[in-house]
C-alpha cells in the first residue's frame, strides 16, 4: 500500500527541524524550552528519534536534539511530570535506547531512580489525602501532570519495579467514592474546575472525564498495566467502576467533557454539540481507554461499543467540523494517529471503519494538491515546533497512519494510547 501524501507534509516538518542551532531565537529562549516535552527540545527529539527508528530519517538529528534536551541538570521531584523534567527526559531517551539498544543505560538508571523516588512521594501523599477524606487536584492523578503519566514512564521502564505497583495501588484506592459536604462523590472528583484552578462557575468542582486531565488516563493506565501482567489487588475492579461512570454519562459517541453537580442532579445531561473528538477531551481519547480496558478484560462487547463509538465519532461531520487544526493533543493528525492504532486493535467490523476514518483524516490534513513545504512553513510560523499543540506532535502523529505501519518506538506512551 502506498504512503499517503500527508507523509511529505510530516517529511517537510522534520526538515524544518532538523538542526537545533537554527531554531528561532523566540522559541530556544523559552524557560521551558530545554526540558519540555509539551512545548520544547524534548518533543522535537522524540520526532527525530521516530523518524529515525522508522527508516525515514538519520539518527545525527536526533542525537542533536537530545544534547539540547539533556544539557544541564535536570528537573526532578514535584516540580516535574510526565510532560517536564526527569519524567519526559526518561520517555524520550527510553525510545532513543529502543532505537540504539544498550545505548543511554547510565542516563536512563539516574533518571529511573528519580522518578521511582518522586512516585513513591507522590503516592505517599495521595494516599494520606484519601485516608483523610479529601478531595484530590487534577495534577496529583492525571496524564500530563499527575501519576497516570509517571506510571506510563515506570510501566515502561521498570515494569517488574516497586514503584509502579505502588502508583497502581494508588490509583485502585482512587476510585473508591468519597462523602463530601453530604454527597456521594467519586474519588476522583476535584475541587477545582478544568484549569486546576478554582471556578466560580463550578464552585463545588467537578469530575473530569479526559484522557488527558481526567479519569481516562488512570483508566488507560491500569488497562495497559494489565496487559503486560503487571497487576495489583483491586486493579480489574477498579478498571469496571471507571467503564461503569463512563457508561453512565456517554450520549451515543460523546462524553460530557467533564461532570459538574448540575449534571448530578440532572439540571444538565450529556455532552455540548457538536464537541471536537480530540485526544485531551473527547471521544478519541475516551473510546481508546476503554478499547484498552476491553482488550485488558477481554470483554468483547466492550472492545465493540468503545471501537463504534471511536468510528462514529471521527465518521460524524459536525463533530469534524468542530475540530480546528492539525495537532496531535485535539487535531486531525492525532485523531488520524489513534484511529490507526485503534483499528490495529479492533474487531473485524469496526476495524475497517476506523482505518476510513483515519484515511479521512489524512485527506482533511493535507488536502489533494496542497504544497507540502509552504504547509509546513506556515504550521511551523503558526503553532511553533511543540509536540502537544504543533508542527513536530502534527508531524510525529502522521508517520504511522501515512505509512499503514506500527509506530517504530513507543512514542506515544506518553499519550497512553499505547
Amino acid at each position: 500500500m502506498n504512503p499517503h501524501p500527508a507523509l511529505h507534509l510530516s517529511d517537510r516538518i522534520a526538515d524544518l527541524l532538523a538542526d537545533p542551532n537554527r531554531v528561532p531565537e523566540s522559541w530556544a529562549s523559552r524557560p521551558q524550552w530545554r526540558q519540555s516535552l509539551a512545548t520544547g527540545a524534548p518533543g522535537v527529539a522524540l520526532l527525530h528519534i521516530e523518524r529515525a527508528a522508522a527508516g525515514r530519517g538519520p539518527w545525527d538529528r536526533a542525537r542533536a536534539w537530545l544534547e539540547v534536551a539533556a544539557d544541564n541538570q535536570i528537573t526532578s521531584g514535584p516540580d516535574s511530570h510526565l510532560y517536564y523534567g526527569a519524567p519526559a527526559l526518561a520517555h524520550v531517551l527510553g525510545c532513543a535506547a529502543q532505537t540504539r539498544p544498550g545505548s543511554y543505560r547510565r542516563a536512563l538508571d539516574h533518571l529511573g531512580q528519580a522518578v521511582a523516588a518522586d512516585a513513591q512521594r507522590r503516592c505517599e501523599a495521595a494516599l494520606a489525602r484519601i485516608d483523610a477524606a479529601e478531595l484530590p487536584a487534577l495534577a496529583e492523578f492525571d496524564t500530563i501532570r499527575g501519576l497516570a503519566g509517571i506510571g506510563s514512564v515506570l510501566l515502561h521502564r521498570a515494569p517488574r519495579g516497586e514503584a509502579i505497583r505502588t502508583v497502581l495501588t494508588y490509583l485502585v484506592r482512587l476510585t473508591d467514592d468519597v462523602k463530601h459536604h453530604g454527597r456521594v462523590l467519586p474519588g476522583w472528583w476535584t475541587p477545582s474546575g478544568p484549569s486546576g484552578e478554582p471556578d466560580d462557575r463550578i464552585p463545588d468542582g467537578h469530575a473530569n472525564n479526559g484522557l488527558a486531565h481526567g479519569i481516562a488516563g488512570p483508566l488507560a493506565l491500569l488497562a495497559l498495566a494489565l496487559r503486560h501482567g503487571v497487576e495489583v489487588d483491586g486493579q480489574r475492579s477498579a478498571i469496571s467502576t471507571i467503564l461503569a461512570w463512563l457508561e453512565r454519562w456517554r450520549e451515543r459517541h460523546a462524553w460530557p467533557y467533564w461532570v459538574t453537580p448540575a449534571h448530578l442532579t440532572g439540571a444538565v445531561r450529556g455532552p455540548l454539540a457538536p464537541q471536537r473528538p480530540s485526544w485531551c477531551y473527547g471521544t478519541a481519547g475516551i473510546a481508546r481507554a476503554q478499547q484498552l480496558a476491553a482488550l485488558a478484560l477481554g470483554d468483547q462487547r466492550l472492545r465493540h461499543d468503545a471501537e463504534d463509538a471511536l468510528a462514529t465519532a471521527l465518521l460524524d461531520p459536525p463533530s469534524l467540523a468542530a475540530t480546528t487544526d492539525l495537532s496531535a493533543c485535539h487535531g486531525y493528525a492525532g485523531l488520524a494517529h489513534i484511529a490507526h492504532r485503534a483499528a490495529a486493535d479492533a474487531l473485524p467490523r469496526t476495524a475497517a471503519r476506523l482505518r476510513s476514518a483515519a484515511a479521512l483524516l489524512l485527506d482533511t490534513t493535507h488536502p489533494p494538491r496542497t504544497d507540502p513545504d509552504a504547509q509546513a512553513r506556515r504550521l511551523l510560523a503558526q503553532t511553533g515546533p511543540a509536540f502537544l499543540d504543533g508542527a513536530a506532535g502534527t508531524a510525529l502523529a502522521l508517520l504511522a497512519p501515512a505509512t499503514h505501519a506500527a509506530p517504530a518506538t513507543r512514542w506515544d506512551a506518553c499519550l497512553l494510547t499505547a
